[in-house]
């Protein structure tokens, strides 16, 4: 079952970017997480204005990168903000079934993961991630161009889902890619 989206694709966008201004400019988290906010998302349930795929780098905090509260954002955590099937069904069932309109992929630079797939061979269940990365980028040696090139490709790997597809067709879900600039706390739309 397909819920209306919550607001449209572009207000969410932009309530993002606002929510980064604010961060820039502040020493604190200015999002909402009062007792109150805590009481009405028990009540009503949570409809986040967007669903962020990223990195696990404890570096990448979304909710105080966007200035985001409680029920805000969906936020979706894999090192290397890789996309698999269980990316796949969290992003379709906040989409599908909270509202949400919009999917940002949020990589950042100086990525651990995006290095590791360029300038080493690791072994274990980190070459899973890396093997994804490295189908993103390919030849690319140079960093920036690397983790954005891996955000497009997990971009791309959401598009495909038929089930976020038919959202995007009937509701106007949209799904961006950004990065997180962790040099200094800026994000860029791409």
């Amino acid at each position: 079952m397909i819920h209306h989206m919550i607001m449209t694709a572009d207000e969410a966008i932009e309530k993002l970017k606002s929510g980064n201004t604010r961060y820039l400019l502040t020493n604190n988290n200015s999002g909402n997480v009062s007792a109150a906010l805590r009481k009405f998302t028990y009540e009503h349930g949570q409809h986040p204005h967007a669903i962020i795929v990223t990195c696990s780098d404890s570096r990448v905090i979304p909710e105080t990168i966007f200035s985001a509260g409680l029920g805000e954002l969906f936020v979706i955590r894999v090192a290397g903000n890789v996309i698999d099937d269980h990316q796949l069904g969290s992003i379709e069932y906040a989409a599908g079934h909270l509202g949400s309109p919009v999917v940002v992929v949020l990589g950042h630079t100086h990525c651990g993961a995006v290095d590791a797939a360029i300038n080493s061979d690791p072994e274990g269940y980190i070459k899973f991630i890396t093997d994804e990365i490295k189908l993103a980028i390919g030849d690319e040696t140079d960093d920036y161009k690397a983790c954005c090139l891996n955000v497009k490709r997990s971009v791309e790997l959401i598009e495909h889902s038929l089930d976020i597809q038919q959202i995007e067709e009937q509701e106007g879900l949209r799904v961006v890619g950004a990065m997180y600039h962790i040099e200094d706390g800026s994000v860029e739309f791409l």
